[in-house]
């Protein structure tokens, strides 16, 4: 979403929301939006001070997006599944309205587990929606687990490949290659593509990385401290992340 919303890359500006057609960015792994919140609020769309309300009741920032409610988004998720379908259908009516507005739609590797993506993936396919542009967040891990242990998915070039789309890698948190990945699927200007981004679940706190526990779970205070103490030093020294991890480890363990 930074490689996307910070680069120029998304055109759409908050001065003109509602600009006939503008760039739309379809979060179908709604339970991902905090991160969305958190760069629509640096972009203007509402003030940073409404990040503290996040799930409260009336809040404008609820747990999952919700269109017509928050400035900005573009897709009310709940239900998994659901979102490449509804991309499909902006992109089709931009067509039709002669509009050339592109679509993206960010979806988990878990998520792929749902047969609506399918179906979607085959339609954008037969249309030649190339205005539509999926991203995977492949990290490997979902709810309950790791995605191979519930449903492996892999190879997931392939079967994107096989239902007609034009298929991009890229490592999830190289700002450079992301934005090298987006560039690539603008240029292409016959088939809808798909970019299928490497990331690290958790990535930069050690507790936290690749482990399912904390798909849905919020860390108490001290658990807070040190994932901001860790990613913090990683930062500003990467070779130290080692020695933060391990001392973080212990202090965690003797609390528990």
């Amino acid at each position: 979403m930074a490689g996307l919303y910070f680069t120029g890359i998304f055109k759409c500006s908050p001065e003109y929301p509602d600009a006939p057609g503008r760039d739309r960015f379809i979060m179908s792994k709604g339970h991902g939006v905090p991160a969305l919140y958190s760069i629509l609020s640096r972009l203007g769309f509402f003030g940073r001070e409404h990040l503290k309300s996040l799930r409260k009741i009336d809040s404008l920032l609820q747990g999952h997006p919700r269109y017509g409610a928050t400035p900005g988004i573009d897709f009310s998720a709940g239900s998994l599944g659901q979102g490449l379908s509804v991309a499909n259908g902006i992109a089709l009516g931009y067509r039709r309205q002669g509009l050339q507005g592109r679509v993206y739609c960010l979806m988990g590797d878990g998520e792929l587990q749902e047969g609506q993506i399918w179906e979607a993936a085959l339609t954008t396919a037969q249309l030649g929606l190339h205005q539509v542009c999926a991203i995977i967040d492949n990290n490997h891990v979902q709810l309950d687990g790791s995605t191979a242990s519930i449903k492996k998915m892999e190879p997931i070039a392939d079967k994107w490949r096989s239902f007609g789309w034009h298929v991009i890698g890229a490592q999830g948190h190289d700002l450079d290659d992301v934005q090298r990945a987006y560039r690539a699927a603008m240029a292409e200007m016959r088939r809808p593509s798909v970019i299928i981004a490497e990331t690290i679940k958790g990535k930069g706190v050690s507790f936290m990385e690749n482990n399912c526990e904390w798909h849905s779970n919020a860390p108490t205070r001290e658990e807070l401290e040190l994932a901001l103490t860790e990613i913090r030093e990683e930062r500003s020294d990467p070779a130290a992340k080692m020695g933060v991890a391990v001392h973080h480890g212990l202090r965690l363990k003797e609390r528990a």
